[in-house]
């Protein structure tokens, strides 16, 4: 027959367990509700660039600033927010499938080798907006809630 010592200690145990499987599921629906809650990010353009869609190729070529015209050969403006502003590291994940130091080293080697420049820097998403609004040939990115009638949204395939 158990001692009343080892039943103790089981069941102490056995509450520890319990405890640590609901601080770990309030923590995973705490984390996927935080993830529901942010807002879509969009491509969003100058209200005359022609084109109503880019491809993943053709948009990560934009934004790492290999490719500098539409496709209906108007050059390009590109602005981004600041490499740690988290909209644009969700942006450069989730659209471009690279990390913000990916596109950082690459805009970093066009500069200091002399083949290309740097995308036009922004301090926030109204920035953005105006900047892209204002900008022949701009492209950009915001979240949805920061659209307005200034900007276009660029659909990506």
């Amino acid at each position: 027959m158990p001692s009343s010592f080892l039943i103790s200690f089981i069941a102490r145990i056995a509450l520890l367990a319990v405890i640590t499987t609901i601080v770990l599921v309030c923590i995973s629906f705490m984390s996927t509700s935080a993830m529901a809650r942010e807002a879509p990010i969009v491509l969003v353009a100058h209200p005359d660039v022609a084109t109503n869609g880019l491809n993943t190729d053709t948009t990560r070529a934009i934004f790492a600033m290999r490719q500098r015209t539409w496709p209906s050969g108007q050059a390009v403006q590109v602005f981004v927010l600041n490499n740690n502003d988290p909209v644009h590291a969700r942006f450069a994940k989730e659209h471009l499938a690279v990390y913000p130091h990916q596109l950082q080293l690459a805009w970093d080697r066009m500069v200091f080798s002399g083949t290309g420049q740097a995308p036009n820097l922004v301090s926030d998403q109204e920035e953005m907006r105006e900047r892209v609004a204002t900008t022949p040939g701009a492209i950009g990115y915001l979240e949805r809630e920061y659209l307005d009638d200034s900007v276009q949204v660029i659909s990506m395939e």
